[in-house]
């Protein structure tokens, strides 16, 4: 089965609150299914003990210790004193060595440096410096490590394979005898798992195409990618993408049984926040907006062989426009079929088209061509979508467009995390459309004064099995047209006048 978009609040708070889009089942962590409310006793009591620890730790403690430390979850105070500095752990590694990153909430992460090897049948990978004299391997340190971007997720790291890194002195034959070098790669290697949630658009880029960017971008493409449970499919989909992160064909690491070796490895992918890029962690400061550069210069060539394509077969469903004959404003409604499906579609295609947009409809589907929905989004002015995973590809629109996030009931905080402000860090016009009751179907099942309709929170935190059941699965859009009207014609007005700009400056 695959799984599809789940939803964390990484907020600094104890507890993490967890939601999963309509097809994903509940990984079962620690509260995932209910939230207990303590007792007021328990409650006082842990309250005295907290506040005993934070005054007498000091006195108590022989290192000084911050109250962060002790609110917070492990690596959380960690990760907000790296955020305004683009030095990272580990960014210094003497040769022969490893260093390993585990501050981040998000994910792991090692690096390797001097002579390095590859054992995919023990799933080990080998840094060997030699010494002097004596017989025999040294072994100096192992860790283990899972490179995946849902470490805070057990169950879902529970199926990553979990690879070995070991630290070694040797000498020179024992060494050759044991691993003897197979490919000789004169650049470095970056190892991640395309394993869990990959089959889904959002996680396909948050947990994996943006973090490879923020990894691997140093490189300048000079970097190998050593992928674990590597599915052909999925290099074939981003392969646009991933000839401009590296000039190297992929190794499957569980495939490839033999030994490949590097000067330098880094294991594990740094991830900033939901489908974004935080620039002060960067060298050059690069942007959301440089990691979408590389969508563009990715999609580019094949766009043109679509057009030249169409330009060959006057029969197309888009033809060329003629030269001269000004253009309507695009928009695209990104379509769902089934659960949270806009009802009254065809009569919003109808009112768009007399405000004066020229309209197309979307349905992406998992053997969707990325390159024409790319094409369709980057040429679009505004784009619809009711929230789900496919809003995902706000990322394909040109910075200074119009996203309308459609927001059923009941998933107001992940619309605006996971979509809506990633969309106004790429330069998008964003604006969420929140219905009322009337316009949920759930309106026809439940009394006005149900908490379903009128307080849909409390619903939510009885637990992932009503979300799922009731806002998920079970809820449709009937869109107030004359209210969501007036978001059209805000867009329409903000691109025209756009527009008007642009021409003025040329």
């Amino acid at each position: 089965m695959v799984h599809y978009q789940r939803y964390i609040q990484l907020r600094k708070v104890v507890t993490v609150a967890t939601y999963v889009d309509e097809e994903d089942a509940c990984v079962h962590l620690s509260g995932c299914n209910k939230r207990s409310k303590p007792k007021l006793v328990f409650f006082l009591l842990f309250c005295t003990l907290l506040s005993s620890c934070l005054i007498l730790a000091p006195h108590l403690l022989p290192l000084p210790t911050s109250t962060l430390s002790l609110l917070y979850p492990s690596g959380a105070g960690e990760q907000e004193s790296l955020s305004h500095s683009n030095t990272h752990a580990c960014s210094s590694v003497s040769n022969g060595t490893m260093c390993c990153d585990r501050s981040s909430i998000r994910s792991d992460l090692c690096v390797m440096k001097g002579d390095i090897r590859t054992h995919s049948s023990s799933f080990s990978v080998f840094v060997c410096g030699t010494k002097n004299s004596g017989t025999g391997d040294e072994e100096l340190r192992r860790v283990k490590i899972r490179p995946y971007t849902r470490k805070w997720e057990a169950s879902t790291m529970a199926t990553i394979d979990e690879l070995t890194l070991i630290a070694k002195k040797s000498n020179a034959s024992s060494t050759d005898d044991h691993h003897k070098c197979d490919v000789n790669h004169d650049v470095p290697a970056v190892f991640f798992s395309t394993g869990g949630y990959t089959g889904n658009v959002y996680h396909e880029f948050n947990d994996g195409l943006i973090p490879l960017y923020i990894t691997s971008q140093k490189y300048k493409k000079k970097v190998v990618f050593v992928i674990l449970e590597y599915h052909d499919w999925w290099v074939t989909k981003y392969a646009n993408i991933l000839t401009h992160l590296s000039d190297f064909e992929p190794i499957d690491f569980n495939g490839d049984k033999r030994t490949h070796c590097f000067p330098e490895s880094v294991i594990g992918l740094r991830i900033h926040d939901e489908l974004t890029v935080d620039s002060t962690l960067m060298e050059g400061s690069k942007t959301i907006q440089d990691f979408r550069n590389i969508l563009d210069k990715g999609y580019k060539p094949r766009i043109q062989g679509l057009i030249q394509e169409e330009r060959e077969n006057p029969r197309s469903k888009n033809p060329i426009r003629l030269a001269g004959k000004p253009e309507k404003p695009k928009l695209v409604i990104v379509s769902r079929n089934g659960s949270r499906a806009i009802m009254n579609e065809n009569l919003l295609v109808k009112m768009a088209s007399k405000i004066g947009f020229s309209v197309t409809v979307l349905k992406p589907e998992r053997t969707s061509e990325l390159a024409k929905i790319y094409r369709e989004l980057n040429s679009s002015d505004v784009m619809v979508g009711v929230h789900g995973a496919a809003m995902t590809h706000f990322l394909f629109m040109k910075p200074g467009s119009v996203f309308i996030q459609v927001v059923p009931l009941g998933t107001n905080w992940a619309a605006e995390t996971y979509y809506g402000e990633p969309a106004k860090k790429l330069g998008l016009r964003y604006i969420g459309y929140e219905i009322l009751p009337r316009e949920s179907s759930l309106y026809e099942e439940y009394e006005s004064n149900d908490p379903v309709l009128r307080d849909p929170n409390s619903v939510n935190d009885r637990g992932w099995e009503f979300t799922k059941k009731i806002y998920l699965d079970r809820q449709k859009v009937r869109l107030n047209l004359v209210r969501f009207r007036k978001r059209l014609v805000r867009s329409y007005i903000y691109t025209m006048k756009k527009r008007n700009e642009m021409v003025r400056s040329q």
